[in-house]
Protein backbone atom coordinates (compact mmCIF):
# COMPACT_ATOMS: atom_id res chain seq x y z
CA UNK A 1 0.00 0.00 0.00
CA UNK A 2 2.92 2.42 0.15
CA UNK A 3 3.52 1.81 -2.89
CA UNK A 4 0.16 3.44 -3.76
CA UNK A 5 0.98 6.61 -5.62
CA UNK A 6 -1.57 9.79 -6.40
CA UNK A 7 -1.15 9.88 -10.19
CA UNK A 8 -1.83 6.48 -10.69
CA UNK A 9 -5.36 6.42 -9.68
CA UNK A 10 -7.99 5.94 -11.58
CA UNK A 11 -10.99 7.16 -9.99
CA UNK A 12 -11.96 10.51 -10.66
CA UNK A 13 -12.87 11.52 -7.49
CA UNK A 14 -9.41 10.32 -5.92
CA UNK A 15 -7.29 11.44 -8.40
CA UNK A 16 -8.91 15.30 -7.79
CA UNK A 17 -7.23 15.31 -4.14
CA UNK A 18 -4.59 17.59 -3.31
CA UNK A 19 -1.53 15.49 -2.86
CA UNK A 20 -0.83 16.52 0.98
CA UNK A 21 -4.67 15.15 1.44
CA UNK A 22 -4.39 12.09 -0.72
CA UNK A 23 -1.37 11.20 1.61
CA UNK A 24 -3.97 11.42 4.54
CA UNK A 25 -6.00 8.78 3.52
CA UNK A 26 -3.60 6.47 1.50
CA UNK A 27 -3.11 4.00 4.38
CA UNK A 28 -6.73 3.76 4.33
CA UNK A 29 -7.36 2.86 0.87
CA UNK A 30 -7.57 -0.69 0.57
CA UNK A 31 -7.32 -2.39 -2.75
CA UNK A 32 -10.39 -4.55 -3.96
CA UNK A 33 -11.67 -6.86 -6.59
CA UNK A 34 -15.29 -6.70 -7.59
CA UNK A 35 -16.79 -9.23 -9.43
CA UNK A 36 -19.94 -9.11 -11.13
CA UNK A 37 -22.48 -9.39 -8.49
CA UNK A 38 -20.76 -8.58 -5.76
CA UNK A 39 -23.23 -6.44 -3.37
CA UNK A 40 -21.14 -3.39 -1.42
CA UNK A 41 -24.66 -2.92 0.67
CA UNK A 42 -28.24 -4.43 1.09
CA UNK A 43 -30.62 -2.25 1.21
CA UNK A 44 -31.36 -0.30 4.54
CA UNK A 45 -28.28 -1.96 6.17
CA UNK A 46 -25.10 -1.14 7.68
CA UNK A 47 -22.37 0.60 5.84
CA UNK A 48 -19.17 -1.02 6.34
CA UNK A 49 -17.11 0.25 3.57
CA UNK A 50 -17.39 2.90 1.37
CA UNK A 51 -16.51 2.07 -2.31
CA UNK A 52 -14.45 3.84 -5.09
CA UNK A 53 -14.49 2.23 -8.11
CA UNK A 54 -11.06 2.74 -10.48
CA UNK A 55 -13.07 0.22 -13.54
CA UNK A 56 -16.54 -1.12 -13.60
CA UNK A 57 -20.00 -0.17 -13.10
CA UNK A 58 -21.98 -0.24 -10.05
CA UNK A 59 -25.90 0.00 -10.04
CA UNK A 60 -27.69 1.64 -6.87
CA UNK A 61 -31.09 -0.42 -7.32
CA UNK A 62 -34.06 0.54 -4.80
CA UNK A 63 -36.12 -2.37 -3.25
CA UNK A 64 -39.08 -1.88 -1.74
CA UNK A 65 -40.67 -4.43 0.69
CA UNK A 66 -42.14 -6.80 -1.28
CA UNK A 67 -39.05 -7.44 -3.15
CA UNK A 68 -39.79 -5.11 -6.46
CA UNK A 69 -36.36 -4.20 -7.35
CA UNK A 70 -35.47 -1.27 -9.70
CA UNK A 71 -32.35 0.83 -10.45
CA UNK A 72 -32.36 4.16 -9.25
CA UNK A 73 -28.77 5.18 -10.98
CA UNK A 74 -25.33 3.61 -11.71
CA UNK A 75 -21.77 4.69 -11.16
CA UNK A 76 -18.54 4.15 -12.22
CA UNK A 77 -15.01 5.68 -12.11
CA UNK A 78 -16.05 9.04 -11.26
CA UNK A 79 -17.37 8.43 -8.17
CA UNK A 80 -18.31 6.16 -4.88
CA UNK A 81 -20.81 4.56 -2.97
CA UNK A 82 -23.15 3.98 -0.73
CA UNK A 83 -23.42 8.13 -1.42
CA UNK A 84 -25.09 8.22 2.26
CA UNK A 85 -21.75 7.80 3.98
CA UNK A 86 -20.79 10.97 2.04
CA UNK A 87 -23.06 13.40 4.90
CA UNK A 88 -22.37 11.30 7.33
CA UNK A 89 -24.59 8.20 7.32
CA UNK A 90 -24.35 4.49 8.55
CA UNK A 91 -27.23 3.67 6.46
CA UNK A 92 -27.80 2.87 3.13
CA UNK A 93 -31.61 3.04 1.79
CA UNK A 94 -30.40 1.08 -1.81
CA UNK A 95 -28.92 -1.74 -2.57
CA UNK A 96 -25.51 -1.36 -4.41
CA UNK A 97 -24.24 -4.10 -6.48
CA UNK A 98 -21.83 -4.24 -9.18
CA UNK A 99 -23.18 -5.06 -12.41
CA UNK A 100 -19.50 -4.90 -14.70
CA UNK A 101 -16.81 -6.76 -13.02
CA UNK A 102 -13.77 -4.58 -12.23
CA UNK A 103 -11.55 -3.06 -9.00
CA UNK A 104 -10.86 0.10 -6.83
CA UNK A 105 -10.58 0.72 -3.71
CA UNK A 106 -12.43 0.25 0.24
CA UNK A 107 -12.01 3.06 3.08
CA UNK A 108 -13.57 1.12 6.08
CA UNK A 109 -16.70 3.66 6.83
CA UNK A 110 -15.72 4.44 10.91
CA UNK A 111 -11.95 5.63 8.93
CA UNK A 112 -13.79 7.55 6.37
CA UNK A 113 -16.03 9.62 8.64
CA UNK A 114 -12.86 10.64 10.51
CA UNK A 115 -10.87 11.57 7.71
CA UNK A 116 -13.79 13.92 6.20
CA UNK A 117 -13.67 16.18 9.30
CA UNK A 118 -9.96 16.96 8.45
CA UNK A 119 -9.65 16.64 4.80
CA UNK A 120 -12.28 19.70 3.53
CA UNK A 121 -11.27 18.98 -0.07
CA UNK A 122 -12.24 15.10 0.50
CA UNK A 123 -15.39 16.03 1.83
CA UNK A 124 -16.20 18.79 -0.43
CA UNK A 125 -15.52 16.33 -3.79
CA UNK A 126 -17.76 13.82 -2.12
CA UNK A 127 -20.53 16.36 -1.84
CA UNK A 128 -20.28 17.49 -5.17
CA UNK A 129 -20.81 14.05 -6.33
CA UNK A 130 -23.38 13.56 -4.37
CA UNK A 131 -25.19 16.67 -5.93
CA UNK A 132 -24.31 15.10 -9.54
CA UNK A 133 -25.98 11.68 -8.21
CA UNK A 134 -29.06 13.24 -6.80
CA UNK A 135 -29.29 14.83 -10.38
CA UNK A 136 -28.76 11.59 -12.05
CA UNK A 137 -31.26 9.93 -10.32
CA UNK A 138 -34.24 13.06 -10.86
CA UNK A 139 -33.47 12.26 -14.32
CA UNK A 140 -34.42 8.38 -13.97
CA UNK A 141 -37.52 9.11 -12.64
CA UNK A 142 -38.25 11.81 -15.09
CA UNK A 143 -37.60 9.09 -17.73
CA UNK A 144 -39.23 6.71 -16.39
CA UNK A 145 -42.13 8.57 -16.33
CA UNK A 146 -42.39 10.28 -19.80
CA UNK A 147 -40.05 8.94 -22.23
CA UNK A 148 -40.48 5.65 -24.78
CA UNK A 149 -38.38 2.47 -23.71
CA UNK A 150 -36.32 2.60 -26.72
CA UNK A 151 -35.20 6.08 -25.68
CA UNK A 152 -34.87 5.20 -22.00
CA UNK A 153 -32.64 2.31 -23.47
CA UNK A 154 -30.42 4.82 -25.85
CA UNK A 155 -29.82 7.06 -22.58
CA UNK A 156 -28.94 4.04 -20.48
CA UNK A 157 -26.40 2.71 -23.07
CA UNK A 158 -25.02 5.89 -22.95
CA UNK A 159 -24.06 6.29 -19.04
CA UNK A 160 -23.09 2.78 -19.53
CA UNK A 161 -20.54 3.81 -22.42
CA UNK A 162 -19.71 7.24 -20.66
CA UNK A 163 -17.64 4.59 -17.80
CA UNK A 164 -16.40 1.72 -19.94
CA UNK A 165 -13.30 2.34 -22.66
CA UNK A 166 -14.83 -0.28 -25.30
CA UNK A 167 -17.53 0.00 -27.71
CA UNK A 168 -18.68 -3.63 -26.21
CA UNK A 169 -21.43 -3.92 -23.48
CA UNK A 170 -21.78 -7.67 -22.16
CA UNK A 171 -25.51 -7.16 -21.65
CA UNK A 172 -28.40 -9.74 -21.74
CA UNK A 173 -31.92 -8.61 -22.46
CA UNK A 174 -33.07 -10.02 -18.92
CA UNK A 175 -30.83 -8.31 -17.05
CA UNK A 176 -31.56 -4.59 -19.21
CA UNK A 177 -34.80 -5.47 -18.78
CA UNK A 178 -34.40 -6.05 -14.92
CA UNK A 179 -32.27 -1.99 -14.83
CA UNK A 180 -34.75 -0.24 -16.58
CA UNK A 181 -37.91 -1.95 -15.08
CA UNK A 182 -39.44 -3.17 -18.36
CA UNK A 183 -41.00 -6.26 -19.68
CA UNK A 184 -38.15 -8.42 -21.83
CA UNK A 185 -40.11 -7.92 -25.14
CA UNK A 186 -40.40 -4.31 -24.72
CA UNK A 187 -36.73 -4.17 -24.49
CA UNK A 188 -36.20 -7.08 -27.22
CA UNK A 189 -38.27 -4.34 -29.06
CA UNK A 190 -36.15 -1.33 -28.22
CA UNK A 191 -32.83 -3.32 -28.90
CA UNK A 192 -34.47 -3.64 -32.56
CA UNK A 193 -35.22 -0.05 -33.59
CA UNK A 194 -31.80 1.05 -32.15
CA UNK A 195 -30.45 -1.25 -34.30
CA UNK A 196 -32.57 -0.20 -37.48
CA UNK A 197 -31.26 3.37 -36.76
CA UNK A 198 -27.59 1.75 -37.24
CA UNK A 199 -26.77 3.33 -33.57
CA UNK A 200 -25.97 -0.39 -32.33
CA UNK A 201 -25.34 -3.91 -33.33
CA UNK A 202 -26.90 -6.38 -30.51
CA UNK A 203 -25.40 -10.42 -30.70
CA UNK A 204 -26.25 -12.82 -27.74
CA UNK A 205 -25.03 -11.02 -24.32
CA UNK A 206 -23.42 -8.31 -26.35
CA UNK A 207 -24.31 -4.85 -27.66
CA UNK A 208 -22.04 -3.06 -29.65
CA UNK A 209 -22.13 0.84 -29.77
CA UNK A 210 -21.56 1.80 -33.82
CA UNK A 211 -22.86 5.84 -34.08
CA UNK A 212 -22.14 6.90 -30.58
CA UNK A 213 -23.43 11.21 -31.81
CA UNK A 214 -26.50 9.33 -33.42
CA UNK A 215 -27.30 7.43 -30.02
CA UNK A 216 -27.05 10.71 -28.35
CA UNK A 217 -29.82 12.17 -30.77
CA UNK A 218 -32.17 9.53 -30.73
CA UNK A 219 -31.92 9.71 -26.83
CA UNK A 220 -32.78 13.82 -27.03
CA UNK A 221 -32.90 15.25 -23.68
CA UNK A 222 -33.04 12.34 -21.93
CA UNK A 223 -29.60 12.19 -21.70
CA UNK A 224 -26.99 14.49 -21.07
CA UNK A 225 -27.80 16.80 -18.44
CA UNK A 226 -26.75 14.95 -15.26
CA UNK A 227 -23.75 14.59 -17.33
CA UNK A 228 -23.09 18.52 -17.61
CA UNK A 229 -23.54 18.92 -14.09
CA UNK A 230 -20.99 16.32 -13.17
CA UNK A 231 -18.71 17.91 -15.94
CA UNK A 232 -19.06 21.43 -14.29
CA UNK A 233 -19.05 20.30 -10.82
CA UNK A 234 -16.03 17.91 -10.82
CA UNK A 235 -14.92 17.52 -14.58
CA UNK A 236 -14.72 14.75 -17.50
CA UNK A 237 -16.44 11.47 -16.29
Amino acid sequence: MHALEHAYIRNRLLSHLPKEEFDNIREMLLPVVLPKGFVLVRANQTIDYVYFLCSGIGSVVTVSAEGQRAEAGMFGREGFSPTSAGVGGTISVHEVLIQVAGEGFKIPLRALLDVLGVSPSFSNLLARFIQTFASQISYTALCNANYQVDERLARWLLMYHDRMNSDEIALTHEFISLMLSVRRPSITNAIHVLEGHKLIRAERGLITIRDRSGLEDFAGSAYGAPEEEYRRLIGPI
